[in-house]
């Protein structure tokens, strides 16, 4: 499953992307479907293989990016453990999704805040970045979901 993220992530590497920072994080579909499948554990295994592996890969490792993606991951992985003990009625791949995609591009933004750029004024950047953790946690959550219903019924 870890190929599986890596390779999204080399396809959404090839994806233009019309502002700086902004990624639909396909590579996080696998994470969610890893998550329901395997649990936390194996899902963390998955996205930080993906987040290593990646950087390798794309030659940014122990590079400001890397790290920006490394706390995002980490942050995001936090919040999945914690949200997958929510009522599952409730609660379920595209609510993981969003609230994960929302704890990654926190995590992003406290590290440029505390190491890259200290100033207040990345703040006015947040609801760039907010609308685009809600669009992206949501789509990548139905899919997600889609993804976890056809397998079931195989």
């Amino acid at each position: 499953m870890a190929a599986v993220a890596l390779g999204l992530t080399i396809l959404e590497g090839a994806i233009p992307s019309p502002l700086p920072g902004v990624k639909p994080g396909l590579a996080n579909i696998v994470t969610l479907i890893v998550l329901a499948r395997y649990g936390w554990r194996t899902a963390a295994w998955v996205s930080l293989l993906r987040v290593f592996a990646g950087s390798l890969l794309f030659g940014n490792f122990l590079t400001p990016g890397f790290f920006l993606g490394l706390t995002g991951a980490l942050l995001s992985l936090l919040v999945l453990a914690l949200a997958q003990h929510l009522p599952p009625r409730w609660f379920g791949p595209v609510t993981h999704s969003v609230c994960a995609a929302f704890a990654h591009i926190a995590g992003q933004m406290a590290l440029v805040y505390l190491w890259l750029i200290p100033n207040a004024g990345i703040a006015y950047l947040m609801p760039i970045f907010a609308a685009a953790a809600l669009l992206f946690g949501t789509v990548n959550g139905l899919i997600a979901a889609r993804f976890m219903d056809n397998a079931e019924t195989i």
